[in-house]
């Protein structure tokens, strides 16, 4: 009977322990629900919130993000999410809307914020395309979204996604503001190494089809020339044109996008006798991305 009345004691203290240890008051807190539009805000946002969020992103791999629609599942995977953090890129001013109209609590950050955003750079000029003047006598300036490539820019973008992770989680906002001091450390030590790779470049010009790399060539002193006019594939005569600028500027490697047709580039490539090289500007692994593009380039 002793032996039962102390097998029941040591059977009551094990559940008691284990409804202690499960309970909520002891449970890890849930991670933060955050989504946003690219590939490469995920990567920042996995270095200020490394296990203490989740992140979906939605634009997938290979897709442009200038015209992408979310899928009707992506959507409602928006409205669970807390925090969404917005680039500044085309498709978002149509589908922000709907993302807060559908889940009225969702927290918008815009990344870009306090950023001067500088003109769309590297578009041949429309007389050495042989194209008539813009008909109003006023050339139409578009602002350049990809902020994402040049590093010191991201300073002040991770600066911003911190403070808002910290402002939705506040019993975490120490870790994620040590986690972005630790990350700045990283994007110094990579804006070093870009410059060194760079060292003897600047100036030099590079042809990729898409303008999307104007910032960092701003940043490492660098000129952007576009394959792309005026947000299409050129025409054949603008391609001769094209050609010619590019034997000028002694282009040998000609920069292509997975979220574009390469077939104009290719065919510089191949009347050129130039290399064709991938220059991702959506590559999740950010960083490293950045310095082969760098290598390249050289």
């Amino acid at each position: 009977m002793e032996h039962c009345r102390l097998t029941i004691r040591l059977i009551v203290l094990f559940l008691t322990v284990l409804m202690i240890c499960c309970s909520p008051e002891q449970s890890a807190p849930k991670r933060l629900q955050v989504s946003t539009s690219i590939l490469p805000q995920k990567y920042f946002l996995e270095k200020l919130g490394f296990g203490l969020i989740d992140v979906s992103v939605l634009v997938p791999p290979g897709t442009s993000p200038h015209t992408y629609e979310p899928r009707p599942s992506q959507m409602a995977q928006l409205a669970r999410a807390q925090v969404y953090f917005a680039t500044g890129i085309e498709f978002e001013d149509a589908w922000l809307s709907r993302l807060t109209s559908d889940n009225p609590g969702l927290l918008v950050v815009h990344c870009d914020s306090g950023i001067p955003k500088i003109p769309v750079t590297g578009r041949i000029e429309r007389e050495v395309l042989g194209l008539p003047p813009e008909k109003d006598g006023h050339e139409h300036i578009r602002l350049d979204p990809h902020v994402w490539l040049s590093p010191e820019l991201v300073k002040i973008q991770v600066l911003t996604m911190a403070k808002a992770l910290g402002s939705a989680d506040t019993a975490r906002r120490r870790q994620y503001m040590e986690n972005y001091r630790m990350f700045l450390k990283e994007i110094d030590t990579l804006q070093t190494n870009i410059r060194g790779i760079l060292a003897n470049d600047s100036g030099k010009t590079f042809m990729v089809f898409h303008p999307s790399w104007g910032y960092f060539a701003k940043e490492f002193h660098l000129n952007q020339v576009a394959i792309e006019v005026e947000g299409k594939e050129p025409s054949v005569r603008e391609l001769k044109a094209i050609l010619n600028f590019a034997r000028k500027e002694n282009i040998n490697t000609i920069f292509i996008q997975p979220q574009f047709s390469d077939r104009s580039a290719r065919i510089i490539a191949s009347t050129l006798t130039a290399k064709v090289a991938v220059a991702n500007d959506l590559a999740y692994d950010w960083g490293n991305n950045l310095l082969t593009f760098a290598k390249e380039v050289r």
